[in-house]
């Protein structure tokens, strides 16, 4: 440990939880689940909480803070549940959806999830919170399946509890390294100057020594700085050293990330030419377009868990938003957490769909989940599949089941695929130095 007094990062999505820990809570959920007599999950023959046939769920994520906000998240589960219920509802039955603002805070983020047991509510779907381990506890003791979080923290991809959609900040840190080890010279990774912080080089290192690449220099610096001039300096001066090879700077500050590009492009012009790298949830087209992205960002390699915006594999989420939520500007389709939710939304579909006429509850969902089902998204995301370990156990991560990214590419100020397929880095994160 560094001797620093532990500090979770508000803006950037990192694992924040450390494996073992995790790892540990999560054994004891899962004896603690292992018989419906211990109280897991709702009383058999109820649906969600209401007397009626109706199916109740919650959606919750920070709103109205100073840090990471994701308003679109809930607002996006309510116009998919009227989206569902003009269409006949799901399997004739009605959703309800119930939402709650974390407000980025470990004592609210416990309080949304006390409400969910006390609304018994049928499963946590779609939802962002850097709190895992303070809001998992409460859902486990109830038997509440928590479907398709953000992948924010550790606890996410370890609880027996959580279904995640994605493959969180371990994927697109590895899948970045893999794929800059194919283009870059010495590459420069910006971090926060934290213990969240000293999770991204070991899993951006991975992905470059998978590449047969020297491992990436870890520059540190504060989260909440408002100008990052020295190490713009020092990140040009290190991925410069060889003149034979164009070097990479990857700057993984979260909401600052646009605050160091200001810096960095103000510095670089005394510099041999450089290209910038980075992850979903420092950059997307909002920030591309907020900084005059053509000439800020224009080829810089990013990776993200879904297609570009523009694909039209999205044409079903954005009628949604089109019929049940034309002008909400808290929902944007471009947004990675509106994504997320419309993934999970998806997966809770098939999920009833594949209950028929039985009950629909937090007991009944969770043995679909755990019996094997599998669910296709419309090749947003490869079919996922949950198993208690997966291959990725021993590194920590037994519920990481999507291990794919793709790769994007800033062009003209518009990301681009810059790959058609799917980037598996599976392999990269089982040689990964975790620890």
């Amino acid at each position: 440990m560094t001797g620093r007094p532990r500090m979770r990062s508000t803006h950037l999505p990192m694992i924040t939880d450390r494996p073992v820990r995790a790892a540990a809570r999560a054994a004891a959920a899962l004896v603690a689940c292992a018989s419906l007599a211990v109280g897991c999950g709702v009383i058999p023959g109820t649906t969600g909480g209401s007397g009626d046939d109706t199916i109740t769920v919650m959606t919750w994520a920070p709103e109205n803070t100073k840090a990471t906000n994701k308003p679109g998240m809930p607002a996006f589960a309510q116009a998919y549940a009227r989206w569902i219920n003009s269409h006949g509802g799901l399997g004739g039955r009605k959703l309800k959806v119930l939402t709650c603002n974390d407000h980025n805070d470990s004592v609210a983020a416990a309080k949304c999830a006390d409400r969910a047991v006390e609304e018994n509510v049928v499963a946590v779907i779609g939802s962002y919170s850097q709190y895992g381990d303070t809001f998992l506890p409460s859902l486990e003791g109830a038997g509440i399946p928590y479907i398709g979080g953000y992948g924010v923290t550790n606890a996410e991809f370890t609880s027996p509890l959580s279904y995640p959609v994605n493959g969180g900040q371990p994927t697109l840190l590895a899948g970045l390294g893999k794929e800059l080890a194919r283009t870059c010279g010495p590459v420069a990774l910006v971090r926060p100057d934290s213990i969240a912080g000293d999770e991204l080089p070991p899993l951006l290192n991975s992905g470059l020594r998978a590449g047969r690449h020297t491992s990436s220099a870890d520059q540190l610096a504060d989260e909440d700085a408002t100008e990052y001039g020295g190490q713009a300096v020092r990140a040009l001066e290190y991925s410069t050293t060889d003149a034979s090879e164009a070097g990479c700077v990857v700057p993984a500050l979260g909401d600052r990330t646009s605050t160091f590009m200001d810096s960095f492009r103000r510095s670089r012009e005394e510099y041999p030419e450089v290209r910038t790298a980075t992850v979903l949830g420092s950059v997307d087209q909002t920030v591309i377009n907020a900084t005059g992205g053509a000439s800020t960002y224009d080829g810089s390699y990013i990776t993200g868990w879904y297609p570009v915006a523009s694909d039209p594999r999205w044409d079903p989420m954005k009628k949604v938003i089109s019929e049940q939520a034309f002008g909400d500007n808290r929902i944007d389709p471009a947004d990675a957490g509106v994504q997320t939710t419309w993934i999970a939304y998806t997966v809770f579909k098939r999920v009833v769909e594949s209950l028929g006429d039985g009950e629909v509850n937090a007991d009944s969902v969770r043995e679909a989940l755990n019996g094997g089902l599998k669910v296709s998204t419309g090749n947003l995301t490869p079919t996922l599949q949950w198993k208690f370990q997966d291959v990725l156990a021993a590194v920590g991560y037994p519920r990481l089941v999507n291990r794919a990214v793709t790769l994007q590419v800033v062009r003209d100020g518009r990301l681009v695929a810059a790959r058609k397929s799917f980037i598996d880095v599976t392999k990269t994160l089982e040689n990964a130095d975790l620890n």
